[in-house]
């Protein structure tokens, strides 16, 4: 093989690795979009159930009734 193919195959080589690369790099930005969604729902989550849980605990205790 001489310097050329080399050469050549090299280039071949950087170039197949640039491209997976870059789709990988855009694979990652897509993944961190469904993290901070699905970051931003959990937040949302949280807060409802906090205030749901505040609400609860305003209201009158759960007691037998008295034919028990």
């Amino acid at each position: 093989m001489n310097n050329e193919d080399r050469v050549t195959r090299l280039e071949e080589t950087i170039a197949h690795q640039a491209k997976t690369i870059e789709e990988l790099s855009d694979q990652l930005a897509e993944q961190w979009k469904v993290v901070e969604q699905t970051r931003a729902k959990l937040d949302r989550l949280t807060e409802r159930f906090l205030s749901l849980e505040e609400q609860s605990l305003d209201a009158p205790p759960i007691t037998r009734p008295p034919h028990y």
